[in-house]
């Protein structure tokens, strides 16, 4: 069945110091929620509140994206950490974010974990179990965004938090539900019309993984990298085609409170 609504998202922020990671400026006004680095695997104390300011500007909701402490490697390489680590380390980077949302009078709408840290918790149940009790240590009104059918939003749900089922619209997929590599070749989609095809299967609750087999996906949000090449036309592309088609692009909390009422 078609979905009526969907929430288009990005992860934005990533910059820091002199280097520059995406087009944040270009891809917002296509948006209506953004995962906002924390300052560990990406962005920086200015970075970030120009980027929550930013999505403000453009009437866009904002989240905590908190990763590994590894600027290095962008957050993408696992690493071993306590229960106890991994909740302090959540606590810590949301609250910066926190702060800056405070200080443009904005309120978080929603915390989705990156990279590494993203697909660890995916799959452990007691690094799942952690994360979630951090984050309703913070507000347990937060939205914990991660891979359907997850050991992460299943956590998010056992903790009371309100959870919503992230695709990539510019990321391949395998049979299994998991996404390809991005080390193997055909893992990203460029192409503007192949991202709006995959989005447009993944609100009808479907997408065709990279062996060309149809397999069942159920999403509420829809991410599009920033760092993906033409990530702002693209954007600007999907948004188009999906208002012509009859499907909302609005925030998860706009679509969690119409599923209520």
């Amino acid at each position: 069945m078609t979905r009526k609504k969907i929430d288009l998202s990005s992860d934005v922020g990533e910059s820091f110091g002199v280097w520059t990671m995406g087009n944040d400026e270009a891809l917002m006004p296509y948006l209506t929620s953004v995962s906002i680095a924390c300052g560990w695997h990406g962005g920086d104390p200015q970075v970030m509140r120009r980027t929550v300011a930013l999505a403000k500007t453009h009437r866009v909701r904002v989240g905590a994206h908190p990763g590994y402490p590894d600027l290095l490697g962008f957050g993408r390489r696992p690493m071993q950490l306590s229960p106890g680590e991994a909740r302090d380390y959540l606590l810590y980077q949301i609250g910066a974010l926190y702060a800056f949302a405070k200080a443009e009078r904005m309120q978080l709408q929603h915390v989705k974990l990156h990279g590494a840290l993203y697909h660890d918790a995916a799959q452990d149940r007691s690094l799942s179990e952690a994360l979630a009790g951090a984050i309703v240590e913070v507000d347990p009104t937060l939205i914990l965004v991660g891979p359907p059918e997850s050991a992460l939003l299943s956590a998010g749900q056992a903790a009371g938090l309100r959870v919503a089922a992230e695709g990539f619209g510019d990321r391949t997929y395998n049979e299994d539900g998991s996404l390809v590599s991005r080390s193997a070749p055909g893992a990203l989609l460029t192409d503007p019309d192949a991202v709006v095809d995959q989005v447009l299967l993944m609100v009808e609750g479907k997408v065709r993984a990279i062996t060309g087999r149809m397999i069942s996906i159920t999403v509420d949000t829809v991410c599009l990298h920033g760092d993906t090449p033409g990530a702002p036309a693209i954007a600007k592309r999907l948004r188009e085609r999906l208002a012509l088609v009859g499907i909302k692009t609005l925030p998860l909390e706009e679509i969690f409170v119409d599923q209520v009422s």
